[in-house]
C-alpha cells in the first residue's frame, strides 16, 4: 500500500473541488490507466463495487458511460464527454451522474498529470459543478471515500503493471 494521500480540497460556498494525489508511476503509464478500457474498470470506484464499461471512447470528441453496482445489487449509471484528450497531460470531459430526479447536473472536469522526480506522477482532478448545492451533494454522496478507495486500487494496478 502506497504512503502517497490523496487531497480533496473543497472550499465552502464554491462549486468546485480538487484532488490532488502523486502516484509511484511514471506519467504515460498513470495516464494509459485513465485511458486504457481494461486498466480502467480495475481501479476506478470504491472497493465494494463491480464497474461496466457500456462505452468508452477516450478521445477528443469520444463519450463514456459505466454502471457501477454494488455487492448490494444496486446499480448506478455515470456518463459523459471527452471534450479534450492530450495525452500524457490531460483529459477534459463531462460527468453526470444518472441517478438525480432532474437531468442536467453536470460537472465539468480536468485531469492534469504532472511528471515528477524518479518516475512519478501528480495528478490533479478539477470539478466545477453547476451550484454550490450539487458539488455539495456529490461530497455527500460517499464520493472522498470512493476516491480514496479507487486510489488504492490505482496504485496497485500501476505497481503490478511497473513489475512486468
Amino acid at each position: 500500500m502506497s504512503t502517497n494521500k490523496t487531497t480533496i480540497t473543497a472550499e465552502p460556498g464554491k462549486q468546485e473541488v480538487t484532488i490532488t494525489r502523486e502516484f509511484e508511476a511514471p506519467r504515460e503509464l498513470v495516464f494509459k490507466a485513465f485511458t486504457d478500457a481494461e486498466m480502467y474498470v480495475q481501479w476506478l470506484g470504491p472497493t465494494n463495487i463491480t464497474m461496466k464499461l457500456e462505452k468508452f471512447e477516450p478521445r477528443s470528441g469520444g463519450s463514456w458511460r459505466y454502471i457501477h453496482t454494488s455487492t448490494a445489487g444496486n446499480a448506478y449509471g455515470f456518463h459523459g464527454v471527452y471534450h479534450e484528450v492530450t495525452a500524457p497531460e490531460r483529459i477534459i470531459q463531462t460527468f453526470e451522474f444518472e441517478g438525480l430526479p432532474e437531468k442536467g447536473h453536470v460537472a465539468m472536469e480536468t485531469a492534469k498529470f504532472e511528471a515528477l522526480p524518479g518516475n512519478r506522477t501528480r495528478v490533479t482532478l478539477h470539478s466545477v459543478f453547476q451550484s454550490v448545492t450539487d458539488r455539495d451533494g456529490m461530497m455527500q454522496s460517499g464520493m472522498e471515500k470512493g476516491v480514496n478507495q479507487g486510489f488504492e486500487k490505482l496504485d496497485e494496478l500501476l505497481q503490478r503493471e511497473r513489475a512486468k
